[in-house]
């Protein structure tokens, strides 16, 4: 029937230079079984690209086993370290310990998602106080533009910019550079307004916005419940609802370069770089950012 004939990937809106400027130095998240499935980072990835990688309560071994064949292939390497799945600070020096042996010096430093922690650690501020990262270069916190209802269950978000202020501040006594890593978001407007907001309450850390990549509209919806995304969820649901676009992939074009425009008429805006979740896929969100642009992007190196 001819109303299926809508079964083709939505065409790419040509390369605006302001997009092409706001991916640069993009970075991308893995976990060691989807970093199996590919068979060589630099094939898909600018060289120096940062790549997260998530813990997902991974064994040790296998997150540092990950950590350094990425590291080896010539990226910059930031895995996670979630408050509370870290039994005690012996087991933290061990996790720092391990991933210094293989040329590991940055990290995300996050509370994490389980309900219940199992040891001494509830959150990202914990595991800064312990003085464990002393000699990495480079250290991420979380940043939640939409808030978040594990921390402020009421619905408010006063708990996570309390949190945002503390880090700031932190980041002012240390030697390494930090910055804020979000969670994904599909909606520009709430995003450029929480991070005016930030720049407005003296909070200094950059941030480097969560995106998700092209991906099906199910397994976007189910991630995005799962993560607890907010208000900006409405945009996937309004596309669920329109027939000509529910068996289409998701990609991120439009808020990329509403949040792009924005970058490039307020030249202070806080936004630093994009860091991609790539639920459809590594390669499928590489390839999607290479025609748009970003493989001609400063590697995130360049600006460690």
């Amino acid at each position: 029937m001819a109303l299926f004939n809508f079964r083709r990937k939505e065409e790419a809106a040509p390369t605006t230079g302001s997009l092409e400027a706001f991916l640069k130095g993009y970075s991308i998240e893995v976990m060691p079984r989807t970093a199996e499935k590919v068979e060589s980072f630099r094939d898909i990835l600018p060289t120096g690209t940062r790549v997260y990688i998530a813990n997902i309560e991974s064994p040790i071994e296998e997150m540092t086993a990950t950590a350094k064949r990425i590291v080896d292939e010539g990226f910059d390497v930031m895995p996670h370290f979630p408050a509370r799945i870290i039994k005690d600070k012996a087991t933290l020096m061990d996790w720092v310990a391990r991933y210094k042996d293989v040329g590991v010096r940055q990290g995300l430093i996050l509370a994490g998602n389980p309900a219940a922690q199992v040891g001494d650690f509830s959150s990202s501020m914990e595991l800064l106080e312990t003085g464990a990262f002393t000699g990495f270069d480079r250290l991420h916190v979380a940043g939640h533009p939409e808030g978040n209802k594990d921390i402020d269950p009421d619905g408010s978000d006063r708990m996570v910019m309390e949190a945002a202020r503390w880090k700031s501040a932190f980041a002012e006594r240390t030697d390494a550079q930090m910055a804020m890593a979000t969670q994904f978001c599909f909606e520009a407007q709430p995003v450029i307004d929480w991070v005016n907001r930030l720049q407005a309450e003296g909070i200094k850390l950059p941030v480097h916005i969560g995106i998700a990549g092209p991906a099906k509209l199910q397994t976007l919806i189910k991630f995005a419940i799962a993560c607890g995304v907010g208000p900006s969820l409405r945009v996937l649901q309004k596309r669920a609802m329109d027939v000509t676009k529910l068996l289409l992939p998701y990609e991120p074009t439009e808020v990329l370069e509403a949040l792009a425009a924005h970058k490039a008429a307020n030249s202070g805006f806080g936004i630093e770089q994009v860091h991609f979740f790539p639920l459809g896929g590594i390669k499928t969100n590489a390839t999607w950012v290479t025609e748009h642009g970003g493989a001609s992007g400063v590697p995130a190196s360049a600006t460690a």
